[in-house]
């Protein structure tokens, strides 16, 4: 991952700060450490338009390789799409128009309370 390893809790706050920093609206937060090893925390974002969800992604993307974490992977990176998924370890990121986000509802889909900032 990186030279000086980064807790979850650290990329969750770093991420959330890069979709922040861009104006991503609806962030939630889920913790699924109780239901899956794949992953801690899954983050939920809106961008207003497929143009603004993909420069989310890659702000988010951007801000944790300057703090020395490489992204496992990301799919969904052209601005054509309306999903943008960021693989951060522990750590998944979700950027979505909001259309996809209501078509898809993955906060019911993983039926768990999600803490909004």
């Amino acid at each position: 991952m990186t030279d000086k390893e980064l807790t979850s809790e650290q990329i969750l706050e770093l991420a959330t700060e890069a979709l922040s920093d861009l104006k991503g609206d609806k962030i939630s937060v889920l913790n699924v450490k109780q239901h899956t090893d794949m992953m801690e925390f899954m983050v939920v974002c809106t961008g207003t338009s497929k143009r603004h969800v993909h420069a989310l992604g890659q702000n988010v993307i951007t801000h944790l390789k300057n703090h020395g974490l490489q992204a496992l992977g990301s799919e969904g990176k052209g601005s054509e799409n309306d999903w943008v998924l960021v693989d951060l370890y522990d750590v998944v990121v979700h950027v979505m128009t909001d259309e996809a986000r209501t078509f898809y509802d993955l906060e019911k889909l993983w039926d768990i309370t999600s803490d909004n900032i």
